[in-house]
């Protein structure tokens, strides 16, 4: 797999959630990319009572990457990212 390009992978990121605000004053693009997936895989988004597991987030953020028009290097870069971040969110 190629070095990984933050910068694009963020844009990739975006396209699939639209509506998510990603932007953040001083931090890097990976940190804003890592920070977002570990807040969508904890549905922070989500109130307290309607809150998914992380393993149902995992896996609903796994096929709406794989199902997307993202290139095939995009894709598993992406879910590369939600992999490690799981396995952060599992160590909490």
């Amino acid at each position: 797999m190629d070095p990984v390009n933050f910068d694009q992978l963020l844009k990739a990121y975006q396209s699939l959630w639209m509506n998510r605000r990603l932007w953040q004053k001083d931090m890097s693009s990976e940190d804003i990319l890592r920070s977002t997936i570990r807040r969508d895989i904890l549905d922070e988004l989500t109130h307290p009572r309607l809150r998914k597991t992380p393993y149902e987030k995992f896996f609903m953020a796994s096929r709406r990457i794989f199902d997307s028009s993202l290139s095939i290097e995009e894709k598993l870069q992406l879910q590369h990212v939600y992999l490690e971040e799981m396995e952060n969110v599992k160590k909490l």
